[in-house]
């Protein structure tokens, strides 16, 4: 980034635009806290063709749609919305963190990281993702009740999906393809004593139906097994590297050490979503970017004053209040008008 570029300055700015993102930012600007949002654009809820478990929204709703939503919310509240690629952050000094964007530089008092991870994906040849390859066990398993489905890797985690897709199909195939098993003995006898196939062989082709939708894979020992879909399950990569530069304490598996309200080991700085341990999921990064919002909002209100403030201070004039800033208040304001219709 230019040292000329344009330099924008909030109470709160939020790095990442999934819900968890979004939550987190609708809480601290409705609670009357500048905030900005930067998101890069992608990430994992933006890929989901339907969106699954969320109350309210009906699964013709595609991920893009749910956030498209969110940004017309958020920018309704008073939020400011940039589309840029964070790259570097820095401490300016005990109050200020500054994030220097591809396009601009945005200055925070508290900082919401929500960069989420990436799925390590497999070697082609794959089936279409959202049409026969999937990620998420708690969102997709439903869609696959009485069908064939394989779940693709050589890890603990992927024999024991495998185990748990038998709750919603008699037909389970675990393709190692080709990789040599890093699970247990303990898990190896696992998968004697239940009905799944481990298949070795690696793939060689991959077979769609009219519908767009996968309808076999083709082995290089010959032979063709169909399938509705299934689950591949090779780790993830963590988007951590902004939390690394704030010194946040990062755990062994590359997510982001937090409290149940997504404070970090660094006090003024945030982590939500997927990002976190814990269940990666639409309804848990909601309410991850909730208890977030909800915190900064403890840090950062003026009222009730502090005691100390008030003894040095004296009383709170009436002309300091309400608390929020100027155009929040005026755009809070129009937004509601509470007149009876």
């Amino acid at each position: 980034m230019s040292d000329h570029s344009e330099r924008h300055e909030y109470e709160v700015v939020v790095v990442g635009g999934g819900p968890a993102g979004m939550t987190a930012a609708l809480y601290t600007t409705r609670l009357g806290h500048r905030t900005a949002l930067v998101n890069r654009g992608g990430g994992r809820a933006a890929m989901m063709q339907e969106v699954h478990n969320v109350l309210g929204v009906t699964e013709e709703t595609s991920g893009a749609e749910f956030l498209g939503v969110g940004c017309e919310q958020l920018e309704g509240y008073g939020c400011d919305l940039y589309q840029d690629m964070v790259t570097t952050c820095t401490r300016e000094d005990d109050e200020t963190i500054v994030l220097s964007g591809n396009n601009a530089a945005y200055e925070a008092e508290y900082v919401v990281l929500a960069t989420g991870f990436n799925d390590v994906r497999p070697d082609p040849p794959l089936p279409r993702t959202g049409r026969g390859l999937h990620y998420c066990l708690h969102c997709d398993a439903y869609m696959f009740v009485d069908e064939s489905v394989y779940v693709m890797g050589h890890s603990e985690s992927a024999a024991h999906v495998a185990a748990i897709m038998l709750n919603f199909t008699d037909e389970v195939d675990l393709l190692t393809r080709g990789d040599e098993p890093t699970w247990s003995d303990e898990t190896a006898a696992m998968l004697e004593h239940h009905p799944i196939d481990v298949i070795h062989a690696d793939l060689s082709g991959v077979q769609n139906g009219e519908d767009g939708w996968l309808k076999a894979l083709e082995f290089e020992d010959g032979s063709v097994r169909e399938y509705k879909g299934g689950f591949a399950m090779y780790g993830a990569e963590y988007n951590n590297g902004l939390a690394r530069e704030l010194g946040c304490d990062i755990n062994d598996d590359g997510t982001v050490e937090v409290d149940d309200h997504g404070k970090t080991s660094v006090e003024t700085v945030y982590a939500v979503g997927d990002m976190v341990a814990g269940h990666n999921q639409v309804p848990v990064a909601l309410g991850q970017g909730a208890k977030a919002g909800i915190s900064v909002h403890f840090q950062l209100r003026d009222f009730p004053r502090d005691p100390d403030l008030l003894e040095e201070q004296g009383p709170v004039r009436s002309e300091e209040v309400p608390g929020l800033p100027d155009e929040l208040l005026e755009q809070s304001v129009d937004f509601h008008t509470y007149d009876n219709p």
